[in-house]
């Protein structure tokens, strides 16, 4: 009589072995697009917050926008950063944005935001202004406020009914822009 060997053939090996190998493929190229996309939510929400404390601004300084042009540390007003975002933002550099000690004026990736809100639709000097919000892509970690403006189809800004309204563009992962306004 014949014995019988118990155990597994190569190709179950093999076959057992690529299964688990696309499984592992397929986490490995799935984990950094959940992962930007996280990222990407975050600063969505921070751009949220950061309107909700614009409109508290207003509410608190008789309509009066935190974004203005020509209005020192690029046009956004330092008692805003600090009493309505963040309390430990000390001071503002051109390159690192405002020295914050705490996280709320941070990027997921750490790095500060800054702010940036020297543009107003207002300037363009027609009735059916439009200003495209690629043109902000090159400054990354920058929150771009467009005075006078609301957010338009396709990364646009749009001229809006006054001057206490406002838009904020932000660059995001992967180059897509979003925009939050306050209308």
């Amino acid at each position: 009589m014949a014995k019988s060997k118990k155990g597994f053939t190569i190709i179950e090996v093999v076959l057992v072995l690529a299964i688990a190998g696309l499984i592992f493929l397929m986490v490995f190229i799935a984990l950094p697009a959940l992962q930007r996309s996280q990222r990407n939510t975050q600063r969505e929400d921070d751009i949220s917050r950061i309107l909700t404390a614009a409109n508290d601004y207003q509410t608190n300084n008789h309509g009066k926008t935190p974004f203005h042009k020509d209005g020192g540390n690029k046009g956004v007003d330092e008692n805003f950063v600090k009493r309505y975002i963040d309390d430990t933002c000390t001071s503002y550099d051109e390159n690192d944005g405002y020295g914050c000690t705490g996280d709320e004026m941070r990027d997921p990736d750490g790095t500060n935001y800054n702010m940036d809100g020297n543009t107003s639709i207002k300037d363009t000097g027609t009735d059916d202004s439009v200003i495209d919000a690629t043109n902000f892509s090159d400054a990354k970690h920058t929150i771009h406020a467009v005075t006078y403006a609301t957010c338009g189809d396709e990364n646009q800004a749009v001229k809006g009914t006054g001057e206490r309204q406002y838009a904020l563009f932000y660059m995001l992962e992967g180059n897509s822009i979003t925009c939050n306004d306050n209308h």
